[in-house]
């Protein structure tokens, strides 16, 4: 009989530097060794399914029960690891996935050998670009493969936010990010004019500004009116709308550069984002 087909690993590297990492230094400062053991005890579970888990709403409660946690206090962790990107938070607000790049870079390079006599296939959750995945990595989503994941918010080739900005596109059919088109549409009007006013935008903080977003509001109309706003005032970070917010906000952008910002027509910029310009 055929040995059963290994999915996950047994065992898998912690850099030996793990505890000088800046995020790991700050999680445990911020929440001790529950927050150290939290991480581990996920990317055990994640490393043991293979390359991501997919969580439901029994999840929170699973995890404090083993770990003997607080669940208000593992909800807090948990948040702070998406914060901080140390796992990926568009995956996880859109279908409740939590991976990200590194540990989809480890998982390829812990599968090597085993992978290439019997090439391993990926799917819609996997985050690295064509050039980054290994050879015997074989990825669903790149050219070549007839199947679509519409409706999926994995960041392939062709729809992560970095690739958005560059093409200074929406794509509403697989862009998925938890915004609605309109939300989305006014958010990726703000990346073309803060790139063009500071340069180009890594993806981690574009995915900062995003969490930022989704902090400062939950209300689909504010967070269009704090983006407009940010928007048309080329600030380098969203602000609360209030009417204190009327004048002069500190940490503006505009209080901080000697330079005369540019005048955007905001209508043309997002007929230009959807392709009708």
């Amino acid at each position: 009989m055929a040995r059963p087909k290994k999915n996950g690993l047994s065992y898998f590297p912690l850099d030996v530097d793990f505890f000088e990492d800046s995020k790991i230094k700050i999680l445990r400062a911020r929440y001790g060794r529950d927050g150290i053991v939290f991480y581990i005890y996920l990317l055990c579970e994640i490393y043991k399914q293979g390359y991501y888990i997919q969580v439901d709403d029994d999840f929170e409660y699973i995890i404090s029960d083993d770990l003997k946690m607080d669940q208000n206090k593992a909800k807090q962790v948990l948040n702070f690891l998406l914060s901080r990107s140390l796992f990926d938070n568009t995956l996880f607000q859109s279908d409740k996935v939590l991976t990200s790049a590194g540990i989809q870079r480890r998982f390829q390079l812990a599968v090597k050998e085993r992978a290439r006599k019997n090439p391993i296939e990926v799917g819609k959750f996997w985050l690295l670009k064509k050039e980054e995945t290994e050879p015997f990595i074989k990825c669903t989503l790149f050219a070549g493969y007839s199947g679509k994941s519409e409706g999926f918010s994995g960041k392939n080739e062709g729809n992560s936010a970095e690739e958005s900005l560059k093409k200074s596109k929406v794509n509403k059919s697989i862009y998925n990010t938890g915004f609605s088109p309109e939300l989305e549409r006014a958010f990726q009007t703000y990346l073309l004019v803060r790139k063009n006013n500071f340069g180009e935008i890594p993806e981690e903080q574009i995915q900062a500004l995003r969490d930022d977003l989704l902090r400062l509001s939950d209300k689909e109309e504010e967070r269009i009116a704090i983006v407009k706003k940010a928007t048309a005032s080329g600030w380098k970070s969203f602000y609360k709308t209030d009417k204190k917010s009327s004048g002069t906000q500190k940490g503006k952008v505009k209080d901080n550069n000697n330079f005369e910002r540019r005048k955007y027509d905001m209508a043309a910029l997002e007929r230009s984002l959807l392709g009708d310009g």
